[in-house]
């Protein structure tokens, strides 16, 4: 069928792949656990669209591009890292703002000037960048989806647009799944502030080892 081979094993992969955890999920369930779904959904969208950008740049020969210049590959790895760094900063500073905010009330009630705000989140950016800064996934595009293409097929981006639109499908789904399980715990933790806090330390903490990861990978 447009020139995909073996589509209930790409399928089976293609789920696997999905629930393994990765920085994009990780901020949308962040996103979702402290402003809700329908913020959460930009974040989603923002994933959706780079994971769009890259498999269009998988199917264009990035990848090879990026396989054969390793000073092109540091260039992206090192930004993807850069930005995953400064989010989970981000992360571990709101933390600590939540683990301070009973000191912050009483202050505020006891006549004290208010903290400053903190600056807006654009969620649909940040999963955009996030998503679009990761040169192992154009790798993994490329690198997977050719092994359900059929090389004698007239028309082979049918075949890759096909395999593409399975896997935002799966994605989509996934991300929802998400989505509410992180307003539900949200919804249960509302009044447990130091938890929370302690919860997106532990994301901030994740961040940093996606970073760190990111950093030391190779284009082979």
């Amino acid at each position: 069928m447009l020139g995909i081979t073996d589509l209930s094993t790409y399928l089976v992969g293609l789920a696997l792949i999905i629930l393994l955890p990765g920085p994009n999920s990780l901020y949308v369930v962040s996103v979702a656990a402290r402003r809700g779904p329908r913020v959460a959904y930009r974040a989603a969208a923002g994933v959706l669209c780079g994971d769009t950008v890259l498999m269009t740049l998988s199917a264009g020969g990035v990848a090879s591009l990026l396989q054969t210049s390793p000073v092109l590959f540091a260039v992206v790895k090192f930004a993807g890292a850069g930005y995953l760094t400064w989010l989970a900063v981000g992360m571990l500073r709101g933390a600590w703002a939540l683990w301070r905010g009973r000191e912050a009330r009483r202050a505020e009630r006891d006549g004290a000037p208010a903290a400053p705000k903190e600056a807006v989140e654009r969620p649909y950016r940040r999963a955009l960048v996030v998503s679009l800064l990761n040169p192992k996934a154009i790798l993994f595009f490329i690198s997977f989806f050719v092994q359900f293409v059929d090389p004698s097929y007239a028309h082979p981006v049918l075949s890759f647009l096909t395999l593409g639109a399975w896997a935002q499908l799966f994605s989509f789904t996934y991300l929802s799944v998400l989505i509410f399980s992180g307003t539900f715990l949200a919804a249960t933790f509302r009044r447990r502030k130091r938890l929370t806090a302690g919860l997106s330390a532990g994301a901030g903490a994740t961040f940093l080892g996606f970073a760190a990861k990111l950093s030391l990978a190779s284009a082979s």
